[in-house]
């Protein structure tokens, strides 16, 4: 019987919140926590209980650890003088094996078969579950991608999807209600430019545009067919002032709510077809928020009448209205914001105001994702909303491009884009040569799902793996690599140590062990980092800082290959059946991760 290609892992957050402890470390952080409360308060220190948690560090050397350098600096005592006193003053615990101080840190070290059992028991217990919390949590909104409905996506864009849809898993499983939102720009000159060309008949286009309509062989997706003449038109449109002024009417009428029929269903057509890529990706949406619906329900007009009275409110000499926004430490060229033109209508900051209003309105946390170029208008829309007297404000994640090694930054108005949907079809054909190089036992239709997975993955992977304020670089030979810091190495280790189940004949549980028999070095490591998963999704879920735990996923697949070939598992005696359930327990882990960064969890490869 042939193993499944794929195990999905993740199930939606329906069941009731499991009580209890979600974190094997968390009984010695709540001891440590004590313990250096009673010191400090021993020593006649100033050190709040309430702050202890998220500053001890778990998982090291030294199991866990407390860095003294702000208490130092309030104390006048260096560093390691202080570390010293303290760790003295702990009060002696039967948690812990010793508390010491090394240099400027307080460590705490507690018995190896202790943290075994308790991680475990955890993961075994918990399953799909393990890394989630349980404590109730205020609602979010996570707006990502919200691309332009003028044609395909282009990888510069993919970036924001992925970080935006990993986040948007990590807060979830962290405990909190997330909706993930597209914000569909159906209003400005770009839409508007769309619906120019595509209202009147082909041969009615300028010739130069025209040129710019035939399909490339096989590329006969809508927003493909749609968008490809809009680099050429947005080229032409520069050059032409009749064309310009066409198109600023048609701009007009529309931010005035009389848009052509043709302009909806046209907006619709194009995002139905880029979502169909993103959806390749496990990219998906809860909500799809127009533009255009806060015109229709007064939002924009009621924020009209908020900005007019509001604190920096002036009026330009040709009637429109404007924020002076000296204040706000704007670059100079946009301390003056315009928020309504002299004709009455609006701009796309106030209707973006708009939008921003009613995520407030629902949601207790709101997380936007944007590229770095649109750091200024971040910045706008934090001044505005002071303005409008808004205690609260989005969290921005900017995130710098996304290249290739023969390009610089990609647009899609200067027709310099490279595909998302080319570079998904070329790294299924690479991740297929790669399958095949490997595996010639396997049928065609098993070789291409494990391409599709991988291809999926290794994307997916390439682009989380890297701090959003840092530029990346697509590398096929580091994304599609089976080894080193790739999803092809993650999912690689994960089916390993599937196999390494179905060799043992234990697919699945129960897992019998004994801790002490899981305490070597290459085992007490690899218990280390799987205990540190749920601190891990914590971190990520408040921090936004999605690359943590790609960084997380890799370690635990680099321990695992460690332990694979440092520890012999089927071949064992004793310790067999406990290294068994060792593996089963890293597998789920891993499993877990992978889903959550959106990499799908092979069972063979």
């Amino acid at each position: 019987m042939k193993a499944p290609l794929v195990k999905r892992l993740w199930a939606p957050m329906t069941e009731p919140a499991t009580p209890g402890t979600v974190d094997p470390w968390a009984p010695w952080t709540a001891a440590l926590v004590e313990g250096l409360h009673a010191g400090a308060r021993a020593l006649g220190l100033d050190l709040a209980r309430d702050a202890l948690p998220s500053q001890i560090e778990i998982g090291g050397e030294h199991d866990l650890a407390f860095p003294v350098h702000r208490l130092a600096a309030s104390s006048h005592q260096t560093p390691a003088d202080l570390a010293a006193r303290l760790a003295s003053a702990v009060p002696s615990s039967p948690a812990f094996e010793s508390v010491r101080s090394a240099g400027p840190y307080v460590n705490a070290t507690i018995a190896p078969e202790a943290l075994v059992r308790a991680t475990l028991e955890l993961v075994l217990g918990r399953k799909e579950r393990y890394g989630c919390d349980t404590a109730p949590a205020g609602p979010v909104c996570i707006e990502h991608t919200s691309a332009n409905p003028t044609g395909p996506f282009h990888i510069g864009r993919v970036r924001n999807a992925i970080i935006g849809d990993t986040l948007a898993r990590v807060v979830r499983v962290a405990g909190s209600p997330v909706t993930t939102q597209y914000y569909v720009d159906d209003m400005g000159r770009q839409a508007a430019m769309i619906t120019w060309l595509w209202s009147r008949p082909v041969a009615g286009w300028p010739p130069s545009v025209q040129a710019a309509v035939d399909a490339p062989a096989g590329r006969t997706k809508v927003d493909h067919v749609r968008g490809r003449p809009y680099p050429a038109l947005s080229a032409h449109a520069k050059q032409d002032p009749a064309t310009a002024a066409s198109i600023a009417e048609l701009v007009r009428r529309i931010e005035s709510g009389e848009p052509p029929v043709e302009h909806a269903r046209l907006a619709h057509e194009i995002l139905d077809g880029m979502l169909a890529s993103l959806s390749r990706l496990g990219v998906g949406f809860d909500e799809f928020v127009w533009e255009s619906q806060f015109v229709r329900d007064g939002s924009v007009a009621r924020v009209l009448e908020r900005l007019r009275g509001a604190p920096h409110a002036v009026r330009e000499e040709n009637g429109a209205w404007a924020i002076d926004a000296t204040s706000y430490g704007l670059p100079k060229e946009s301390e003056r914001v315009i928020f309504q033109r002299g004709d009455g209508t609006s701009l796309y900051i106030t209707r973006d105001i708009a939008y921003h209003l009613s995520k407030l309105a629902r949601f207790d946390r709101l997380v936007d994702v944007l590229g770095q170029d649109h750091r200024l208008h971040a910045r706008t829309l934090e001044a505005f909303l002071t303005e409008l007297g808004e205690p609260r404000a989005p969290a921005f994640v900017l995130y710098q491009d996304l290249t290739t090694p023969e390009g610089g930054r990609m647009s899609t108005r200067g027709g310099s884009a490279v595909w998302l949907d080319d570079l998904l079809d070329e790294a299924v054909d690479r991740a297929r040569r790669e399958v095949l190089a490997r595996r010639s036992d396997l049928e065609v239709e098993q070789v291409n799902a494990i391409a599709e997975a991988v291809a999926a993955g290794a994307i997916r992977f390439h682009v989380v793996r890297v701090a959003p304020e840092k530029p990346v670089k697509f590398r096929w030979e580091e994304a599609l690599s089976f080894e080193g810091r790739s999803g092809p190495f993650l999912q690689y280790a994960y089916a390993r140590a599937s196999s390494l189940l179905r060799k043992g004949g234990a697919e699945r549980p129960p897992y019998p062990y004994d801790a002490a028999q899981l305490v070597g070095v290459e085992e007490r490591a690899l218990v280390r980092v799987v205990s540190r998963l749920p601190s891990t999704v914590a971190y990520v879920a408040r921090s936004a800082h999605v690359h943590t735990l790609a960084g997380y996923a890799h370690e635990l697949a680099d321990q695992f290959n460690r332990f694979y070939h440092a520890v012999p598992v089927l071949d064992s005696t004793d310790a067999r059946a406990s290294r068994i359930a060792l593996v089963a327990a890293v597998r789920q882990t891993l499993g877990n991760v992978l889903t959550w960064l959106g990499v799908t969890p092979l069972e063979t490869m």
